[in-house]
């Protein structure tokens, strides 16, 4: 019942204007701000221990614009499965395509890294919508009717979902194809999971599999941000970075992990209010 009422408010949402959608977004993400004290707690928190320079208002204001992007970002999602390629007109721009094309030359398979900046979501649908479908690392929750919703957005636009636990075996397929592989990289991970690096300042445990999974098959690794800029989105494609080879295995993906969350980071002091500031980033110490 509750996938299909989530069905419903999408259908509703994704035939709204954008002129609609927007302001409704924004109301949104407002109303969150002020009801779900927890997280408005935990971004400002956040964003305390990386913009040490800001005063409590500065540290407010931003806050508020974190949660007006997320509710925006929510009724977007909720657009994904109504939108076409020439809805992208003047919607999403992308920037740097050819680096992808240049990456396919190598036939090793390309990882996008990315993070929850912007609208990911909407990104990677657009990214299927121009003709690079994804095959997207997620947590599924099992039975779960939001899961269910969840996923038919993602795939909607000729994405594929792989179940973040025990899918080595399914990336290195992904890899081995035409498809490119997109891992969002800026969550907490467990200690077995990760490696401590810095991150804005202060060190975080990092997941360290993109780059074990890009040294171990050679593949191109290009950072991919999307930036909102009022109601459009800007997408750029980095160029992949070079896969360092240095004798040492384990140094290797401390170096690749550095410059992947280097990647992050730069994104998110360009524009701090499109970052997920809710999650617990540091929540993994180093002692």
């Amino acid at each position: 019942m509750i996938f299909f009422l989530l069905r419903l408010l999408s259908f509703v949402v994704g035939h709204l204007p954008l002129f609609v959608v927007y302001p409704l977004g924004a109301l949104l993400g407002r109303a969150a701000y002020l009801v779900d004290g927890s997280h408005r707690k935990r971004a400002q928190e956040n964003l305390r221990r990386v913009f040490t320079e800001k005063s409590p208002a500065d540290i407010t204001a931003l806050s508020k614009e974190v949660f007006k992007n997320l509710g925006i970002t929510a009724l977007e999602f909720l657009r994904i499965p109504y939108l076409n390629l020439s809805d992208l007109d003047g919607y999403v721009t992308h920037e740097g395509l050819e680096h992808i094309d240049r990456a396919r030359e190598s036939g090793k398979g390309i990882i996008f890294i990315t993070a929850h900046f912007g609208n990911w979501e909407l990104m990677a649908a657009a990214s299927a919508l121009r003709g690079y479908p994804l095959d997207v690392v997620a947590r599924r929750q099992k039975g779960s009717s939001v899961e269910k919703f969840v996923e038919w957005v993602r795939s909607s636009p000729g994405n594929r979902v792989i179940d973040k636990r025990g899918s080595m075996r399914e990336l290195l397929r992904t890899l081995s194809g035409e498809r490119l592989l997109g891992i969002l990289v800026d969550q907490n991970v467990s200690r077995k999971e990760g490696l401590f690096v810095d991150f804005l300042g202060t060190p975080a445990c990092t997941n360290k599999g993109p780059a074990l999974l890009a040294l171990k098959k050679g593949a191109a690794v290009l950072p991919v941000f999307s930036f909102r800029q009022g109601r459009r989105h800007r997408v750029v494609v980095g160029e992949q970075f070079a896969l360092p080879d240095t004798g040492d295995r384990d140094r290797d993906i401390l170096i690749l992990t550095e410059s992947i969350t280097d990647a992050v980071a730069e994104a998110v002091r360009k524009a701090p209010e499109q970052w997920f500031w809710v999650h617990r980033r540091w929540k993994t110490r180093e002692n």
